[in-house]
């Protein structure tokens, strides 16, 4: 089930033309910009976007002009685990197997996730509850499990859905912020 739910969400994604994608996502940046918790938020963490999600280059271009502190992971699939290290424009990244680019660990400066204030949490959908379809590697929900700061996921309309199916193990998201605006989960208790 979850696997056709991303599938066809990212199905709908392509079918938004460029013009059209980068009109919604200017949008969505205005609407998580005047967010409290964007504004609040000392240290973000979030991934490197890529392929049709939602650019986080602006998000990071935009931290860094106020003088936040940006972190991104990079994940161990030994222990399916992930370290979140500080990004700044001398960070050196390596392509992951997924084709992400990660910092690379060996130069790279750790950051505690009591440090960060503000997770944007990557998926291919989300419902209103704050579950969310990801790309299946299960990183972010084990990651969240003990995690105590503000969890917000950065989407278009297009990808939020009635229901996701959900697992023990998943984690919902505190804050969803499309195109439409910023929305606050029902479900998320912290």
């Amino acid at each position: 089930m979850k696997k056709e739910l991303r599938l066809q969400t990212l199905a709908m994604l392509d079918q938004l033309s460029s013009e059209e994608f980068e009109r919604k996502t200017a949008s969505l940046y205005k609407h998580l910009f005047q967010l409290t918790a964007w504004n609040q938020a000392k240290t973000i963490g979030l991934t490197m976007s890529r392929g049709r999600e939602v650019p986080t280059g602006p998000l990071i271009e935009t931290a860094w002009q106020e003088g936040k502190t940006v972190c991104v992971p990079t994940c161990f699939p030994a222990n399916k685990q992930m370290t979140f290290y500080e990004y700044t424009p001398q960070t050196k990244m390596n392509s992951s197997y997924f084709g992400l680019m990660e910092p690379d660990p060996s130069v790279s400066t750790a950051v505690d996730k009591t440090a960060i204030d503000l997770m944007i949490v990557p998926g291919v959908c989300f419902d209103q509850k704050g579950y969310r379809i990801g790309y299946g590697g299960g990183y972010y929900d084990r990651y969240l499990l003990d995690y105590q700061g503000v969890t917000l996921a950065i989407c278009l309309s297009v990808q939020q859905i009635e229901h996701v199916p959900i697992e023990d193990h998943d984690i919902p998201v505190s804050l969803i912020v499309s195109e439409k605006g910023a929305h606050v989960t029902t479900l998320y208790e912290k």
